[in-house]
């Protein structure tokens, strides 16, 4: 049977550090009812004697959440106060919540040029606050605070913060990376002499590992302290946190079960990580990275042409884990970098044949050359390839015209649309030259396809393709758009942006009346 590694999330309180993010109590709830039911053992709520926005969410919390699975953090006693009267001490006892982190310092360097006691008096301020809260009926995580600093300074002393602890009846000992500048060998070594003086005072206590990005090492860090003996994994979801965040929970969970063979979460729960990621995401209003390991949504993306052959041979050629198993999915995009295997998987579904394909591919290189691009274009690349094969498109734009009456003022469009032997004018107004041409088309095309109304354009980005050409140079439009049910992605390109949208647009709206044809079996109105 797998052995366990116990995770905590500290995405409420050390993730929350991270510029950028604010979160309701609200916010705050429905991420720790997400992880809780995704599996994570302990959800760090917050420090309520910091600030009233964790007091508030720990007196809500326990009745929306399982407060067996929360964990309320605070620090050790102030230097020379009495335990029983420490305010920020009492405050981490009233919410009720079995499981308290406390932070101490275990260097002494921090203690006595940061704090300004002695090295004594930071022995008892750990023992009291751990012995206070045991005696509590608390569950007592210690935060060995700069541990791996403290350790390097003074092996000795770091050993005694955590012995100290342990003989409190602290039932972890987390090692901090508090500055984030450890090395994985430093991390290993240290954190085995640790385990070895836990040992001798508390055999049941056992480590956990905390770790910060700032040299870009805080996953392989908290791996490298696993390995040595550490048994609980703090780390935050995308890897949020103060100045360049904390260990990625959403990049250790999956190394940990899927390559050490660990038990971390139940097997179910792991498909459903990429989802836990981008609901975090969406609740911090912070995009994940498309480039995310294990979550997004290039990790298990092949654009090369030799990489694509290989696929097609056997999935294991270029991907080190299966993605479904984090509930990712494959993708496999066209490009000038693409070979025929890259269109045939991305293009399957069209049956096309091999001269078909070489043809496509001469196309793309050539309009890749000129600025498309059709990784993130898919719709506008199967267009391509049924106009290639003569397949007819539902109408064509005969004539347009865009005018802005001045600045900051609404644009008009006119736009003349054939379909089949019928003929449609239509004029509009917008808020601009592209909602203005939206506008004009979806009206003049209303009569022959109603169903264009499920269509909406839900994103629009434009690029300037060659900035030293000045205002003549070629602007790539990308536009993304939605009936409701899926997303496509259109590119359009040209050194006019109003040109290159309509391109874009048209392409949306011919893809999705094809889906709508194909779905439903729709025809042209007469019109």
């Amino acid at each position: 049977m797998a052995e366990e590694v116990v995770l905590y999330d500290t995405t409420l309180r050390d993730g929350t550090q991270q510029a950028g993010i604010s979160l309701s109590v609200g916010d705050k709830i429905r991420i720790a009812r997400r992880l809780v039911e995704f599996g994570i053992p302990l959800v760090e709520g917050g420090w309520p004697g910091s600030n009233p926005k964790d007091m508030a969410f720990f007196e809500r919390a326990p009745a929306a959440v399982d407060p067996a699975r929360l964990a309320v953090f605070g620090a050790t006693r102030r230097a020379g106060a009495d335990v029983e009267r420490d305010p920020q001490v009492a405050a981490l006892l009233k919410p009720g919540v079995p499981t308290v982190t406390v932070v101490g310092k275990a260097s002494a360097f921090q203690a006595t040029r940061v704090l300004g006691t002695d090295r004594e008096e930071n022995l008892r301020m750990i023992a009291d606050t751990v012995a206070h809260l045991r005696a509590r009926g608390r569950t007592v995580v210690f935060d060995a605070e700069h541990f791996f600093d403290g350790y390097a300074e003074d092996p000795g002393y770091a050993q005694e913060c955590l012995r100290v602890a342990a003989r409190a009846g602290a039932r972890w000992l987390v090692l901090c990376d508090t500055n984030g500048g450890s090395l994985p060998s430093a991390v290993a070594r240290a954190t085995a002499r640790a385990l070895e003086a836990v040992r001798e005072v508390a055999p049941a206590a056992g480590l956990g590992i905390h770790t910060h990005n700032d040299s870009g090492l805080a996953v392989a860090n908290s791996l490298a302290a696993v390995e040595a003996g550490a048994r609980l994994v703090q780390g935050t979801v995308n890897g949020y946190g103060e100045r360049c965040g904390n260990a990625d929970l959403c990049q250790l969970l999956p190394t940990l079960q899927l390559k050490m063979g660990f038990l971390a979460v139940p097997e179910e729960s792991l498909a459903g990580l990429v989802h836990l990621a981008r609901f975090v995401a969406e609740v911090t209003n912070l995009p994940l990275s498309d480039s995310h390991p294990y979550v997004g949504v290039n990790a298990f993306t092949h654009k090369g042409g030799l990489h694509a052959s290989g696929m097609a041979r056997d999935r294991r050629a270029y991907e080190h884990i299966p993605p479904e198993r984090v509930g990712a999915q494959r993708r496999v995009l066209a490009s000038e970098l693409a070979g025929q295997a890259s269109l045939s998987a991305a293009l399957g579904h069209l049956g096309l044949g091999r001269a078909s394909l070489a043809r496509l591919l001469s196309q793309i290189k050539e309009r890749e050359h000129l600025g498309y691009r059709y990784e993130d274009a898919e719709a506008s690349l199967e267009l391509l390839a049924l106009d290639q094969e003569g397949a007819p498109s539902p109408f064509a734009v005969a004539h347009y015209r865009v005018v802005v009456d001045g600045p900051g003022r609404r644009a008009e469009a006119t736009a003349e649309v054939r379909v089949g032997e019928g003929l449609a004018h239509a004029a509009a107004f917008g808020n601009g030259p592209v909602a203005a041409l939206d506008a004009a088309l979806r009206k003049a095309l209303a009569g022959f396809f109603p169903h264009l109304a499920r269509i909406h354009l839900v994103d629009y980005r434009v690029r300037v393709i060659d900035g030293t050409e000045g205002a003549s140079a070629r602007v790539r439009v990308w536009a993304e758009s939605t009936d409701g049910v899926a997303r496509w992605r259109t590119v359009g390109v040209s050194t006019d942006v109003v040109a290159a949208s309509l391109e874009a647009l048209v392409d949306a709206f011919r893809y999705g009346l094809a889906r709508v044809a194909e779905v439903e079996g729709a025809e042209p109105a007469s019109g």
